[in-house]
């Protein structure tokens, strides 16, 4: 077996009259994250690693923003689909939310369990602002970083 890294990104902006998800857990906020599917930031740099790792592209080669079959989607279940592509299994993910509010402490736990169950896998979850700086510094959206590693079979 042969372990691959892969690094994924993404951001979403705020919205009023949207749901927050992250991680496939619903967070209390007076606003969401705007986005073709659910927007979930989080889960979405998840999958871009993971596909990173494996050479398989990205979620919007994947799941393209201007097919309505994606329209609010649940990030979880896209992930499930990603999952089902990679040559091998993930050994483990670190993620990194950047957001100035909501407080994300509160819920990392939960976000953890529900992401480790999804994948078979240890995911780690933190979070950080951006002090003040940028867009997401003004409050403006969220962003998000992560790493995966996955085992794929040997030569892929």
């Amino acid at each position: 077996m042969a372990p691959r890294v892969g690094l994924g990104y993404d951001s979403h902006r705020f919205a009023e009259g949207e749901s927050l998800i992250l991680g496939g857990v619903e967070i209390e906020h007076d606003r969401g994250l705007a986005g073709h599917s659910d927007a979930d930031v989080l889960t979405h740099a998840i999958m871009d690693a993971l596909l990173g790792a494996c050479g398989l592209g990205d979620i919007g080669q994947h799941f393209p923003p201007d097919d309505d079959q994606w329209r609010d989607a649940d990030s979880v279940d896209l992930l499930r689909t990603v999952l089902g592509m990679l040559p091998g299994r993930p050994v483990n993910v670190d993620a990194t939310l950047i957001c100035e509010a909501p407080k994300l402490a509160p819920h990392r736990t939960e976000i953890e369990a529900r992401l480790t169950e999804v994948l078979g896998a240890p995911v780690s979850v933190k979070a950080t602002t951006n002090e003040g700086m940028g867009a997401i510094g003004r409050g403006e959206g969220i962003a998000c970083t992560a790493v995966a590693m996955v085992e794929t079979g040997e030569g892929t």
